[in-house]
């Protein structure tokens, strides 16, 4: 899993049928976090711009998010409350 924040949003008008409804975020990873760069991630929990977002990314993503057959690679599945030593 990966810890960042979401720094912003993604509209996307036309995409693959399998990701019509779904809300894209653009989240940067914290510094310690293997990951560098920020990315864009389907938004599966309600999460918004300015929160500590927990991240799955690969096909833990399609199946965290009950979207098997979709092209996703990453998803947010979760908001932190609390974290020591994240940033």
């Amino acid at each position: 899993m990966i810890v960042g924040k979401v720094v912003g949003s993604l509209i996307a008008t036309r995409k693959n049928e399998n990701l019509i409804g779904c809300k894209f975020l653009i989240v940067e990873p914290f510094d310690k976090m293997e990951e560098s760069g920020r990315f864009v991630a389907i938004d599966n929990v309600g999460a918004g711009i300015g929160e500590v977002v927990l991240v799955v990314k690969g096909s833990g993503a399609r199946i965290g998010c009950r979207m098997e057959s979709a092209p996703v690679d990453a998803a947010i599945v979760g908001i932190v409350d609390d974290g020591i030593g994240l940033e």
